[in-house]
């Protein structure tokens, strides 16, 4: 069964995932023992601390293609990047010098500081989406800003955003209060699929499946289908549709 995982970091000597190849090769294999069949590799770029070329990307992505088939791990890759919204980006677009999850260059990976939504954002994501391009907020559930105000994200879902949660968020390796975060944005339909966003790193190891078993019996097994089948139309180009609802009002009471 297909499983594609839209946002890991497994290339190496690229950014803060994977140090070297034996690493990658080692996070190849965890990859396809959690059943995942097809990766985008995203590294991070216009954060302020990588800025990894497109070229430099497709041709490293290549390569590992190469090793995979090599040392026999059946894994498909494809080459991809994570997006920090800057002021550097409307540019990079018009230089074509951003990779996105698909060929027709319809869905990027968008992600946020850890701590804050720049008072920017929305209208940035608006100038990116004149240009077709449909913004996929990364794990909002570890963002300081929006564990604060979760309504911000759904301002941003209302644009046009899709949004995808990391999969060990939602199985509680982050902690409680994010993994509550996690459930109340799938409850409210908000998110669209699951990643692994992978690194050799603590905590940051592939749980997948898991989160997927977790789904299927929280929230029955057509939601986590939907997730699975969402992840696939991404690196497709395909529609994404998401029916979603603002979350519950915490309930207020009163003293008399």
């Amino acid at each position: 069964m297909t499983l594609v995982d839209i946002h890991c970091h497994i290339l190496p000597g690229i950014d803060d995932g994977s140090k070297d190849w034996k690493t990658s090769l080692k996070l190849a294999r965890d990859a396809v023992k959690d059943g995942v069949t097809h990766a985008v590799c995203t590294p991070h770029t216009l954060n302020g601390r990588y800025l990894n070329h497109k070229e430099d990307v497709i041709k490293l992505t290549d390569e590992y293609q190469e090793r995979l088939k090599e040392a026999g791990i059946p894994l498909t890759v494809f080459p991809g990047q994570e997006v920090r919204i800057s002021g550097d980006l409307p540019q990079a677009l018009e230089d074509d010098a951003i990779l996105f999850l698909d060929e027709d260059g319809r869905y990027m990976l968008l992600e946020f500081p850890s701590d804050d939504v720049p008072t920017y954002s929305q209208d940035m994501i608006f100038k990116v989406m004149q240009r077709g391009i449909t913004p996929i907020i990364v794990h909002p559930e570890r963002n300081n800003r929006i564990l604060k105000k979760p309504t911000i994200l759904q301002d941003l879902i209302e644009q046009g955003c899709l949004v995808q949660i990391t999969a060990s968020s939602y199985v509680g390796t982050f902690g409680k209060d994010i993994e509550e975060m996690s459930r109340k944005f799938i409850e409210a339909g908000q998110c669209a699929c699951f990643a692994s966003d992978a690194h050799d790193l603590p905590k940051r190891q592939y749980e997948y499946s898991e989160a997927l078993e977790k789904l299927s019996n929280e929230f029955g097994s057509e939601r986590a289908q939907e997730f699975r089948d969402n992840a696939q139309a991404i690196v497709n180009g395909d529609d994404v549709q998401l029916d979603w609802r603002p979350l519950k009002k915490k309930k207020k009471f009163w003293l008399f």
